[in-house]
């Protein structure tokens, strides 16, 4: 009986903290890309007090956390605790072409979320980086061996080799985001801790963990862009 209580009081707490307009902004926002306070102010029009003591009730309810910057110390990132939404907040629909995935080397987190894409959904999909390895992280490959991923035909590229008009690009780590975007078009960003620092198959698995979630809570929200919607094909598309 108290730990059902308590359940109760945790899911109290969680609808009156969206009960606040911002608060429910900050939310929704979030559901599909993490977001340093910052951007969450120029984007909601909230002054940076304001800001901070919506996100401060909000931690405090359980709904997001912040994580430090992976690239830049200086900065931290908002994210969601996505089992504590419960289908909450909506995702909203988005079209796209194709969804790219970028990361600095295009070596672990990029190829695992293109791999893990490929698997859910019909819409074409690729991967990038900002700063390309010359190969594949050998930990990548062990690790999509153990989750049955298909790494057939990957190879590391620059993301200006790649990105093209209808794409949606989804930057998986902290210094591509920084670094490389937003550019033109929809961007989002996912704040993954780089696995191959530590290089052991617990930090490749918790990698695809976590992308998996991720694709998951995605893939609902795409849909293929109308061929009627002006956005180039692929035999009309410029040489690269």
């Amino acid at each position: 009986m108290n730990a059902e209580r308590t359940d109760l009081e945790t899911r109290a707490k969680r609808h009156a903290a969206l009960g606040e307009p911002a608060r429910l902004a900050i939310v929704e926002r979030l559901v599909l890309s993490d977001a340093s306070p910052t951007e969450l102010g120029r984007e909601l029009g909230l002054a940076s007090n304001l800001l901070a003591h919506h996100l401060g009730l909000l931690e405090q309810a359980g709904l997001i956390t912040r994580a430090r910057s992976e690239s830049d110390h200086r900065r931290n990132y908002v994210r969601l605790v996505p089992e504590a939404l419960s289908a909450l907040v909506p995702a909203g629909m988005r079209e796209a072409q194709r969804v790219v995935f970028v990361c600095t080397a295009n070596s672990a987190r990029s190829p695992l979320a293109e791999a893990l894409w490929s698997r859910r959904s019909s819409i074409p999909t690729a991967s990038a980086g900002t700063e390309p390895a010359e190969r594949v992280h050998p930990g990548t490959v062990k690790a999509a061996r153990r989750h049955g991923l298909s790494l057939a035909g990957t190879r590391t590229r620059h993301l200006d080799q790649v990105i093209r008009p209808g794409d949606l690009v989804v930057a998986v780590c902290d210094h591509a985001h920084e670094h490389a975007g937003p550019r033109n078009g929809p961007w989002l960003h996912w704040a993954v801790p780089d696995p191959a620092p530590a290089g052991t198959d617990a930090a490749f698995d918790a990698a695809v963990e976590e992308l998996t979630d991720r694709i998951d809570r995605l893939v609902p929200a795409i849909q293929p862009v109308r061929i009627d919607e002006g956005v180039e094909h692929d035999g009309d598309l410029p040489p690269r």
